[in-house]
């Protein structure tokens, strides 16, 4: 019961996607694009390590923090004093970021730039902040969450692509990491989106915080236009990329338009008229759907490269 609760403090589901989407761009279109690395495959699973432990003690933090708000919206998911103690919260929160920063350090170092070890060390602290004080506040603690989010697949770039480097193949490891770059926007997105929908749910527990979240400050007729609005956003982008980039690639292109895209219009049209908690929960997890197909379209992509070399 014990591994149970904590396996749901960590958000191991979360944590699992992470693990997903860093795999598909080590080992799916890397190769396929021919990038130079510089991480072996024991020091990406260590920088894996490192993104997921620092991630989890995140969560541990959150969920300490959030126990009276829980307790009114979502009473039967409430671990921390039911089944794990704040003491051993905190413990599980101090060991985890202990082990993500050490093995920050031991890929900085087998990069041979120590400096990017304050990558690490700044994400912790901003967990900690967001946690304390930018949580409470309207907009500010959803974007630090989805700028976080999109960390976590860009940072694969910045110590395997940036560090392999060479005055050959500058102009092809930059476009590499310029899809990253992509990709990580479009999971900023439809995190801030995702974040705005949770707070919308979550709206009667954080009164009784004194939390000033946009459904708070607006209330939630106004936060579903908002984040209707919003939402024209990574459909724009979304339709521009794919246009632009798989205009000859059939295949790739129907995938964003049919896949991508109409699960997005459909969340659009849900969360306009959302009133329920139910309602909001459906709308948050098809927003996480709709970013892991996004992420998956990665596959497609070197698919059709592959067989078109």
């Amino acid at each position: 019961m014990i591994v149970k609760a904590f396996l749901q403090l960590i958000r191991w589901k979360n944590l699992l996607m992470i693990t997903f989407i860093q795999i598909l761009f080590k080992y799916v279109y890397f190769p396929v694009f021919s990038v130079d690395v510089a991480l072996t495959d024991v020091d990406f699973i260590i920088l894996t390590i490192a993104t997921l432990t620092i991630a989890a003690a995140g969560y541990i933090l959150n969920d300490v923090f959030d126990v009276k708000p829980d307790l009114v919206n979502k009473p039967n998911k409430v671990v921390i004093d039911k089944i794990i103690s704040k003491k051993k919260a905190y413990y599980y929160y101090l060991v985890l970021n202990v082990v993500g920063i050490i093995a920050g350090l031991y890929v900085a170092y087998r990069i041979n730039n120590l400096s990017f070890i304050a990558i690490f060390i700044i994400t912790a602290l901003l967990l900690r902040l967001y946690n304390t004080n930018f949580k409470k506040m309207p907009l500010v603690g959803n974007i630090i969450v989805s700028l976080l989010v999109s960390l976590s697949i860009l940072i694969v770039g910045i110590f395997d692509i940036i560090p392999a480097i060479t005055e050959i193949n500058t102009v092809d490891q930059y476009h590499a990491f310029r899809v990253l770059i992509d990709y990580a926007i479009f999971a900023f997105i439809l995190m801030l989106l995702r974040e705005i929908v949770k707070d919308a749910e979550d709206m009667e527990g954080d009164k009784i915080m004194n939390m000033n979240t946009l459904p708070i400050l607006i209330g939630k007729k106004k936060t579903n236009k908002f984040i209707f609005t919003l939402s024209f956003l990574p459909l724009i982008l979304v339709t521009n990329y794919s246009f632009q980039n798989f205009s000859d690639v059939p295949l790739t292109l129907a995938y964003m338009l049919v896949v991508v895209l109409i699960p997005l219009l459909y969340f659009m049209t849900k969360i306009l008229y959302a009133k329920s908690k139910k309602e909001y929960a459906f709308a948050s997890k098809l927003l996480k759907f709709i970013m892991l197909l996004g992420m998956l379209s990665i596959v497609l992509i070197s698919i059709s490269i592959y067989y078109a070399k």
